[in-house]
């Protein structure tokens, strides 16, 4: 039998919109690569958001950062920053139009000033006047909410990976889009609790294929033996260049029509499900 590569997405795909790991999703990719297919991570998170509970798996390697870093075995084989002058407009901007947001490095996940109360109140609720939101959120607080560095008092960083920004609705989302043209590649979020207008600010052509194809140059892997796993809109460029194209239950209806396949949500075992009928299991 072909040994298969596969890359996994991780929001809506591996990972539930609690921030969970399925334990069928775990129990699928320890299995396949224990039959000898490898398995990658490629998604829009950086290093710092791919948890314990996520990297515990195991994988062959991760493309974080929507492919603007590619490691392999440990190693990093590829990583293209923000640059400066550009990072400097983004917080400006954001800073500017009440936008909170967070910039993405791999030393950590760097907040905007109002982001932790906007958060709070997006995933907790409201945590100053809600007994029940406080307790949520001391009892059982979302790991991405513990990843974040909040405090930061220069926002100017020179080791941006990307940024993401919370939907302001006095702020259209074409606004951003226009302010950046040229600059970055501006997409929607893919986390549903941040808002239809939030969004994320990447280096431009860079993407999940353009990082695939890099990393099989790297390991002298093989296109036709290649499966890529999503559900969001960032994932369109890897399902298209993957010889197999899946699309979770969840998934976005545009990205459903450029698949190959369709399983299962994430809360139904969908990642398992793809798994064992594409022969990794």
């Amino acid at each position: 039998m072909t040994k298969k590569i596969v890359f996994v997405d991780v929001d809506g795909t591996l990972v539930t919109d609690d921030g969970l790991v399925p334990e069928s999703a775990r129990t699928a990719i320890i299995k396949a690569r224990n039959n000898g297919h490898q398995v990658y991570l490629c998604t829009g998170r950086s290093k710092p958001e791919l948890y314990e509970s996520i990297i515990s798996i195991g994988f062959d390697g991760i493309i974080g950062a929507g492919g603007g870093y590619i490691e392999v075995d440990d190693e990093i084989i590829y990583h293209k920053k923000v640059a400066n002058e550009d990072v400097v407009h983004m917080v400006d901007f954001f800073t500017e139009k009440q936008l909170d947001f967070y910039l993405e490095s791999n030393g950590g996940l760097f907040a905007s000033p109002n982001l932790e109360s906007h958060l709070d109140r997006l995933v907790y609720g409201d945590v100053e006047n809600d007994p029940i939101a406080r307790e949520k959120k001391a009892n059982n607080p979302h790991p991405f909410m513990e990843s974040l560095t909040y405090g930061e008092t220069n926002l100017y960083r020179t080791d941006v990976n990307k940024a993401c920004f919370l939907e302001n609705k006095a702020v259209p989302f074409e606004e951003i889009k226009k302010e950046f043209s040229g600059k970055f590649e501006v997409m929607h979020c893919t986390v549903p609790v941040f808002g239809d207008d939030s969004g994320e600010l990447m280096v431009p052509d860079i993407h999940k294929a353009t990082a695939i194809e890099f990393l099989l140059k790297h390991t002298g892997g093989e296109k036709k033996a290649t499966i890529g796993i999503g559900d969001g809109m960032n994932d369109a460029e890897m399902l298209t260049y993957c010889k197999t194209g899946i699309a979770m239950g969840n998934a976005k209806e545009e990205l459903k029509k450029l698949a190959d396949d369709v399983t299962k949500s994430v809360d139904e075992d969908g990642l398992y499900a793809s798994f064992l009928k594409h022969g990794l299991l």
